[in-house]
C-alpha cells in the first residue's frame, strides 16, 4: 500500500490518548530489531543496539518512562498511525515522502547508503571509487561516476530491504536491473552470501555486521556511498504529525545528547566510527 494510502488513514484516525495536553510521561516507542547495529534482537531476545541504547538515554532526558514494541519493518508506520505506539526508532531516513504521513524529530545519525559484492566479482573487480555523492547536488564528475554505476550493475540482481529509501534510489536511478527485496538486512545478508543475487544496496552501517564477520573477506564495497537527495536528511524518530509537543521533547533530547557528544560515544560503540549529525 502506497504511503498516501497511509496519509488518509491517519487524517481519519482520532486518538483519543493524543489530546494536546497530553503530559507524556510514558512513551511507547517501537524499533524493528532486526537492523544491527542499529537495533537488534540479542540472544537474551532482549531488543538492543544504538539505538536502544540512545532511546533509554533520550527517554531519560525527557524524564518519561519508555516501554519498548518490536515491529516489522513494513508495518511501522501504519502501527504508528494506528497507535500501536508514539514513535519510531528504527533507522528510519527523514525523506519528503514520509513526511507527507508522518513527522520527524531533528536527525539524530547519518551515513551514506552503499553496494556491497562478492570481492571475487567484475563488480569489484572495476575499482568504482570510493567517494561521496551527495544527490542534492551533483557534479558532472560525480553523474559520470553514477552511470559508471549504473551500466556496471546493468542486467544484474540487486537485492535490497524493502519499503526502503534504498529500493526506491534502485527504481528511479539504476535503470535495467532484476531487484529483489527483503524484509530484513538479515535476509538480505544471507542471500548474497548464498549467491542468489549479484550485489546489494544498503545503509553502510547496516553492513558492518557482514563485512567485519567471518564472511566479511568474501565481499567487498562497490563504488561511491550515497546521501542527500532520495535519501533524505538523515535518521530521526518517527512521530505522528499531530502530537506536536512530543516532537518538541525529542528534538530537545536529541539536541543535548548531539552537543554534549553522546550520541557520537554511543555511534562510536556500536559503528566503529562517529555516525552523529551535526548539532
Amino acid at each position: 500500500m502506497s504511503l498516501k494510502y497511509f496519509a488518509g488513514l491517519a487524517a481519519g484516525l482520532v486518538l483519543a490518548s493524543q489530546v494536546a495536553a497530553q503530559e507524556w510521561d510514558t512513551i511507547r516507542v517501537a524499533s524493528e530489531g532486526a537492523y544491527a547495529p542499529w537495533n537488534f534482537t540479542n540472544a537474551q531476545g532482549e531488543l538492543d543496539g544504538f539505538e536502544i541504547e540512545l532511546m533509554r538515554e533520550l527517554c531519560a532526558r525527557m524524564d518519561a518512562e519508555c516501554e519498548l514494541v518490536s515491529q516489522a519493518w513494513d508495518g511501522m508506520i501504519p502501527a504508528l498511525l494506528g497507535g500501536r505506539y508514539d514513535a519510531i526508532m528504527a533507522g528510519m531516513s527523514i525523506t519528503d515522502e514520509r513526511r507527507e504521513v508522518i513527522a520527524f524529530s531533528r536527525p539524530y545519525a547519518t551515513t551514506p547508503a552503499i553496494f556491497v559484492a562478492p570481492a571475487d566479482s567484475a563488480l569489484a573487480a572495476a575499482g568504482l571509487p570510493e567517494t561521496r555523492v551527495d544527490l542534492a547536488e551533483v557534479s558532472d564528475e560525480e553523474q559520470a561516476l553514477i552511470d559508471q554505476l549504473r551500466t556496471l550493475v546493468d542486467g544484474r540482481t540487486v537485492g535490497v530491504q524493502t519499503a526502503t529509501i534504498h529500493e526506491n534510489f534502485l527504481r528511479e536511478s539504476m535503470g535495467d536491473v532484476t531487484i529483489r527485496t527483503y524484509d530484513t538486512q538479515e535476509n538480505l545478508d544471507l542471500d548474497l552470501q548464498a549467491g542468489r543475487i549479484d550485489v546489494a544496496l544498503a545503509d553502510q552501517s547496516g553492513w558492518q555486521p557482514l563485512l567485519e564477520g567471518e564472511a566479511g573477506d568474501d565481499f567487498t564495497r562497490v563504488g561511491p556511498g550515497f546521501s542527500g537527495g532520495v535519501f533524505g536528511e538523515g535518521v530521526g524518530v518517527g512521530l505522528r504529525q499531530e502530537d506536536t509537543a512530543l516532537k518538541e521533547k525529542f528534538d530537545g533530547a536529541i539536541q543535548a545528547a548531539l552537543e554534549d557528544g553522546t550520541v557520537s560515544e554511543l555511534a562510536v560503540k556500536w559503528f566503529g566510527f562517529d555516525t552523529a549529525a551535526t548539532p
